[in-house]
């Protein structure tokens, strides 16, 4: 390790993040048009140093600085005494750089106009905005979903990038206040690689088509085989008809949400119960609310397994409730008692603040009894 490498580990100062794919592949196509002017301008200056020389017996130094300052028609005057032929040399030099310059404004504006390279250039500062995100989500296809969905992920701070093949998409993300986002199909690896999917946290496919919603899943599940990747993504889909939802699980999908069966649960709900109507939106779904309710598995090695609920007095140390329990074979089991036996990677429903819930799965993860219960 060198002196340089010693003192950026001692700093802790780390490189800046690169995108994963670069686009000057993309860039070239657009520079084929340019070939002809930059040939036609390495040929003039060899042809004009190469007059001098003849003409004028100039050194080759001062012929290439006399071709020079011809070519580009900057006006430095004669750096020695030139003959009448070699005036009219000049004067041929002076005409074919003005047809050369000016064939080279007309492509570039033509460029230009087209809007391809700017395009790219904005794409690439997108890029390298995109490869400073960790633990992302990446939503696919922009619809009535995708909006809700970057709105509550924008109250939660937990970053997005927005993926959509359609041409709408820059008007749609400067409307709707996507911070970053990308023209591009979704299921194409060259997408996943731009959208930095390898540090991304999961995708989340909401596009109404089940086609879509099938080769995200799958392009995902290989993505994450062909590079290695140390742990899967969380992928999220949505699906109209409750037939679907099935079928996206055993493709791969984490979790699928079908609105038409959430609808249906929550009109029925408000229709028995109207009073609690609003339960969810203000106790768990609000971002700013402390109350939070999330499900912790736990593990084999944990030093809570078949141990009674009440013998590991977690609501006494971490002020938390445990509300459900659900058992490795699937079976939830409602408001458990506390001779009830926590066993191998089963889940606990836990309710309480953030940080209460958090220091409760850190709890559970250890292998050792905590100091706590040493003399209980």
């Amino acid at each position: 390790m060198n002196l340089l490498s010693r003192i950026r580990k001692f700093l802790n100062w780390e490189s800046s993040p690169k995108p994963q794919t670069k686009l000057l592949p993309e860039v070239y196509p657009h520079l084929k048009a340019f070939r002809l002017p930059l040939i036609l301008t390495v040929l003039t200056m060899m042809i004009g140093t190469i007059g001098y020389v003849i003409i004028d017996d100039f050194a080759l130094m001062d012929a290439v600085y006399q071709t020079g300052i011809t070519f580009t028609t900057v006006g430095f005057g004669e750096i020695a005494p030139i003959s009448n032929a070699g005036r009219i040399f000049t004067i041929t030099l002076i005409i074919a750089g003005f047809a050369i310059f000016s064939s080279a404004v007309g492509i570039l504006v033509t460029e230009l106009n087209r809007g391809n390279i700017i395009a790219i250039l904005k794409e690439r500062r997108m890029l390298y905005k995109i490869a400073r995100l960790k633990k992302h989500f990446v939503v696919c296809y922009h619809n009535d979903y995708t909006l809700e969905v970057t709105k509550e992920l924008r109250k939660s701070h937990i970053p997005f990038v927005v993926i959509d093949p359609r041409e709408e998409i820059h008007e749609w993300a400067k409307e709707h206040n996507y911070p970053t986002y990308l023209k591009a199909e979704p299921h194409a690896e060259l997408s996943m690689l731009k959208a930095h999917l390898a540090s991304a946290k999961g995708l989340i496919t909401l596009s109404d088509s089940m086609a879509d919603n099938i080769a995200l899943i799958a392009s995902v599940r290989l993505f994450e085989k062909e590079h290695m990747l140390p742990r899967p993504y969380y992928v999220i889909s949505a699906a109209e008809q409750m037939s679907d939802v099935e079928k996206l699980k055993k493709l791969g999908a984490d979790t699928v949400v079908s609105p038409t069966r959430l609808t249906a649960q929550r009109v029925s709900a408000m229709a028995a119960r109207p009073d609690m109507e609003n339960l969810l939106e203000e106790f768990l779904y609000e971002s700013d609310n402390p109350l939070d309710m999330q499900e912790i598995e736990v593990p084999k090695y944990s030093w809570a397994v078949l141990k009674k609920l009440k013998e590991t007095h977690i609501r006494d140390i971490t002020n938390t409730s445990i509300i459900g329990i659900t058992k490795k074979d699937g079976k939830f089991l409602t408001m458990p008692k506390g001779d009830v036996l926590i066993t191998s990677e089963c889940k606990l429903l836990v309710i309480g603040t953030q940080m209460k819930i958090h220091e409760t799965r850190n709890l559970l993860r250890r292998r050792e009894k905590p100091k706590e219960l040493r003399f209980v």
